[in-house]
Formats: C-alpha cells, structure tokens, sequence
C-alpha cells in the first residue's frame, strides 16, 4: 500500500506539475502572435514610407513671384492649376479668385503643370491684390466696360467707321502672322507683330508678364505700358477676314485714349484679353 501511495502521489504531482506546462506553450504563442503582429506593423509603416518616396519623384520645384517677393514651392507634378492656385493661396493669403496666374501666357486651372510643361525652376508669375484693392480699382473698368458696349451697340460696326477704312482699305499686311478662326491659343512666346496701328505704321505687341507690362512696339519707339493701367481691351472682326481682328487699348478713362491695333490674329484674342485685364477682374 505504501508503494502504491508512493506512486499515486508521484503520479498526481506529475499531473499537477504538467498542468502550468501546458501553459506555458501559450503565453509563448501570445508573445509570439504580438512579435508577428509588430512586424506586420513595421512592414506596413515601410510600405508607406516608401509610398511617400515614390511621390517625391513626382513632385516639381518652383519659384512663385507675387508683388516682389519670391517664394519656393514644391508641388506634384501632375497638380492641376487650381490645385497650384491653392498652394500660392496658403504662400501668399491671396485668394485663388484673385489670382492672375501667369507661365508662356495665363495658366489654366484645368491643366497639369505636366500638360502645361512646367519643369523644375520655373517661373511662376502672380498679380493679384486684396479684395478691397481690386474693388476700388475694378469698380471704375466695370462701368467703362458697360458704356462701351451701349455706345457699341448704337453705332456701326468698327471696320466700316471712316477712321478704321483708311487703315484696313490698305488690305492685310504681307507679314502678318497666321490666323486661325474659330481657335483659341495661349499667347505665343515671341512678339505679335506684321501689325498695323491707326497711323497704318508698323507695329508689335510684346507681353512682359515678369514686369506685368504690355510693350506696344513701333519702329519709332517703344510703350512701356503697365497691365494694370489698361482700363479696358474691346475687338472685332474684320469684314470679310473674320480670322483677323482688330483691337483696341484702353489706356485712359475716355475713349480718346485708346490705341488700336488692326490684323490681330483671332485666335490670340481671347488670351491678350485674359493677360491683359484677367478673369478675376470680374470678382
């Protein structure tokens, strides 16, 4: 009996002893599952690390020029020209409804900086004033804009008033630029020149956006004419070559002060009015 209690004692704390070993196993594996599940998080922590590299090889450095003063901006590539808007708004506290946006001619907001060929240093000029500045300036262009267009509407057309027949009767000048009706293109990045003034003298039209100034260009002499200044741009098609326009500078507050251009190729029209005066002059 002694034996056998001798082994069934034996036997019992065998059974007692392997219970915390079977245990033990567990506490391994829930060390095990959180060593697993931390490397698991390492991994994903690298994936995204290296996300962010890959975008960085995307991304474009450039140089945004707003009332003197220079900024550094690095963007992606493929942002389009509202999303820049947005970054220069966060640079500068220019609102991007009053940003005049300018690379080879107004930058479209539609566009990516890679459609729009935009590389690494590139220049990015801005206009732009506060809210109040632009009313208090583009209040007075507004009401031109509309008295213009009244007396436009009583009167006949341009190109049959006596003062502008004496200039296109000479026809169109032999080395004018190209026309395209029906077409709308950004400024070209040479002069728009074969042109004719209201004198009939030769003339060129050169747009300095770093100096935000319009180089009216005769073989006399150069007009150094700031953009701002202009308080209004008007044009019309020519009779019988409705791919050339003929075009007018305001330059004072009456129409006495105007300085026209005739044989303005069409499908530049829409851009010299945009660079000229900028969408955001209707805010």
């Amino acid at each position: 009996m002694a034996t056998q209690d001798g082994s069934e004692e034996v036997i019992m704390e065998t059974e007692a002893e392997a219970k915390p070993k079977e245990a033990e196993p567990l506490v391994e594996d829930a060390e095990t599952t959180s060593h697993t599940d931390a490397g698991n998080a390492t991994t994903q922590d690298s994936s995204i690390s290296n996300g962010d590299d890959a975008e960085d090889k995307e991304m474009v450095d450039l140089k945004i020029i707003w009332n003197k003063n220079k900024y550094d901006l690095k963007i992606p590539v493929d942002s389009t020209g509202a999303k820049l808007k947005e970054s220069i708004h966060s640079l500068t506290g220019l609102p991007p409804a009053m940003q005049k946006v300018m690379y080879k001619g107004l930058l479209p907001e539609d566009k990516t900086l890679r459609e729009i060929k935009i590389t690494n240093g590139a220049k990015i000029m801005v206009v732009g004033s506060t809210i109040n500045d632009v009313l208090a300036v583009n209040t007075p262009k507004e009401v031109i804009q509309q008295e213009v267009k009244a007396e436009e509407n009583k009167k006949e057309p341009l190109c049959r008033q006596k003062q502008h027949r004496k200039v296109l009767d000479k026809g169109k000048p032999d080395d004018i630029m190209t026309a395209i009706k029906g077409t709308k293109e950004r400024l070209p990045t040479v002069p728009l020149s074969g042109m004719f003034n209201k004198s009939g003298g030769k003339v060129r039209l050169t747009f300095k956006l770093e100096q935000d100034q319009l180089w009216i260009g005769t073989k006399e002499r150069t007009e150094k004419v700031p953009m701002g200044s202009i308080k209004n741009v008007v044009s019309e098609p020519i009779e019988g070559h409705e791919d050339y326009h003929m075009m007018a500078f305001q330059l004072g507050p009456t129409e006495a002060s105007q300085y026209w251009v005739y044989w303005v190729p069409a499908q530049f029209v829409d851009a010299i009015k945009d660079t000229v005066l900028g969408k955001w002059q209707y805010f």
